[in-house]
């Protein structure tokens, strides 16, 4: 395993974990993505999703020495980490209601 690699990654992963749950219970996400963002909830878990990701593709990638397993769990782990980004670009769109009490 290249620790190189997975430290970092688990790092950001955590980073990840921690802004989108203080997102979905506290509906309070970073000063610089405060402007943007329209859903602070739908953001958190969209960052849930990417920080899960993260750790999937560690796992998979780094961790599984089985070829087959470990293409498919990469793959897996790639489209969860789109499907995460996307989530949080559609809490960027305009149409919802910004919860939280932060300033815009």
């Amino acid at each position: 395993m290249e620790l190189y690699i997975a430290i970092p990654s688990v790092l950001v992963a955590l980073l990840f974990t921690a802004s989108g749950v203080a997102a979905v219970t506290r509906g309070w996400v970073l000063p610089m993505t405060r402007r943007r963002v329209r859903r602070v909830r739908l953001h958190g878990w969209g960052q849930l999703v990417v920080a899960f990701a993260l750790c999937w593709q560690v796992v998979f990638g780094l961790v599984i020495s089985n070829p087959g397993i470990r293409s498919l769990g990469t793959l897996f782990g790639g489209g969860l980490l789109l499907t995460g980004i996307i989530v949080m670009m559609v809490s960027n769109q305009a149409g919802g209601t910004r919860q939280g009490s932060g300033t815009p």
